[in-house]
């Protein structure tokens, strides 16, 4: 078997928004993923694998290394690969770039949501957040919801409005007054407090929670989950170990049946009109290996 190797550029150049969004569709009616996740130390750098395994699409491992002091020598702090072994035989198919598959699988994750559970004609977007999730949220997004404007908000004001004018987009300077414009709220920051409070939202939102990857990490309050109809994208990569669900499950702000449906039961995904709805982008390995699938089906070698 030959072995596929396939870049940034050329494999960005191959893939669609709603191809990728189908094949999420797709790879949930397959049985439902092995998982695992490694790590390695040697301070003040980490190697992270995360592996996944789907009957009917084979095998993914996604290793990357952080070396936080690379950014001193003018080199990137995370590098890493793909690789994607056979389903039929365990053989490996192909080596592909990390920062590839974790693009596309991070905002295509969101992207699904949105398309679920939005209201589908939304007037106004707001992204919360200025970095390169931020900037491909906002690529994706337009592929869906072509009509939109887009507004974004960052705590450095300045910097927000360059961001925002550079993807074609309006920066604002006051959170609570962007997030009663939008019917779509995408967040993808940093911050281990919550910066969007349940008080502000309004009927018919739908709001895309991102950033929040670790245990101490949270993006809305209390209140903003009690007022939603919530979703995840995997029960068993966000409830017990992301900030966002964990913390608020731990005091019995919320229990765990407030939690409506992941994407394994596209289903549960319903809403009313009015419904403040939020889902949780917990990116967990199996999309990684969902997002390699597709990559793969539609790569062609040069």
């Amino acid at each position: 078997m030959s072995i596929k190797i396939i870049g940034f550029e050329d494999g960005e150049a191959a893939l669609r928004w709603e191809g990728l969004t189908d094949a999420f569709a797709h790879g949930h009616t397959l049985p439902k993923a092995e998982i695992g996740d490694t790590f390695l130390y040697r301070t003040p750098d980490t190697l992270l694998s995360r592996s996944a395994w789907i009957d009917g699409l084979g095998v993914a491992v996604k290793s990357a290394t952080i070396f936080p002091e690379n950014k001193t020598k003018g080199l990137p702090a995370v590098n890493g690969s793909v690789s994607v072994f056979s389903d039929a035989t365990g053989e490996l198919e192909a080596l592909v770039d990390f920062h590839l598959v974790t693009k596309w699988k991070t905002v295509g994750d969101s992207l699904y949501a949105a398309k679920l559970l939005a209201n589908p004609n939304p007037e106004t977007i707001l992204v919360v957040g200025t970095g390169s999730v931020a900037a491909n949220m906002i690529e994706a997004y337009r592929s869906a919801f072509p009509g939109a404007r887009y507004i974004v908000w960052g705590r450095n004001t300045d910097y927000a409005a360059k961001f925002a004018a550079s993807h074609n987009a309006t920066g604002v300077a006051d959170l609570r007054e962007a997030v009663q414009q939008a019917q779509i709220i995408c967040t993808a920051t940093m911050t281990t407090d919550p910066i969007i409070q349940g008080e502000w939202l309004q009927p018919g939102q739908h709001l895309d929670l991102i950033g929040a990857y670790r245990p101490d990490m949270r993006e809305v309050d209390d209140v903003a989950l009690l007022r939603a109809k919530l979703f995840v994208d995997s029960f068993e990569t966000t409830l017990d170990h992301i900030g966002e669900l964990k913390i608020p499950l731990a005091s019995g702000a919320i229990k765990r049946d407030h939690v409506l449906g992941d994407y394994y039961d596209p289903s549960k995904f319903q809403r009313a009109a009015d419904d403040i709805t939020i889902c949780k982008n917990g990116g967990g390995a199996h999309l990684d290996l969902m997002t390699c699938r597709y990559i793969l089906d539609q790569w062609k070698p040069a």
